[in-house]
């Protein structure tokens, strides 16, 4: 493999928000490289969190998620897949399985 993103998919239940950035991030990340997903991941973290900020064109239909930095509370809803797909990037590749489940 070379480390590009092959498969992606999001299974959940949330508010509108968290469904959307989760739909719309599935879409824009696979085929992406390692390197291109961290860049897409830092890049819609500063769209989310920063006003002003400089970003990406390459984030596409993401930058209409822009409007919940307005919304601290709401930061969190947008960013839960995207905090998902950082946690599995730290597993060895083929192997990650990411869940906000609590395990009995």
């Amino acid at each position: 493999a070379d480390g590009s993103v092959t498969d992606l998919r999001f299974t959940g239940h949330g508010c509108a928000i968290s469904q959307a950035s989760a739909s719309m991030m599935t879409a824009k990340l696979k085929g992406k490289s390692r390197a291109e997903t961290i860049s897409l991941l830092r890049a819609f973290q500063t769209l989310v969190t920063e006003e002003g900020g400089d970003v990406l064109q390459s984030l596409g239909d993401l930058r209409l998620l822009s409007g919940v930095r307005k919304f601290p509370q709401r930061v969190k809803c947008a960013m839960l897949a995207w905090r998902a797909i950082e946690q599995a990037l730290q597993q060895p590749a083929g192997e990650a399985r990411v869940s906000t489940e609590i395990e009995s």
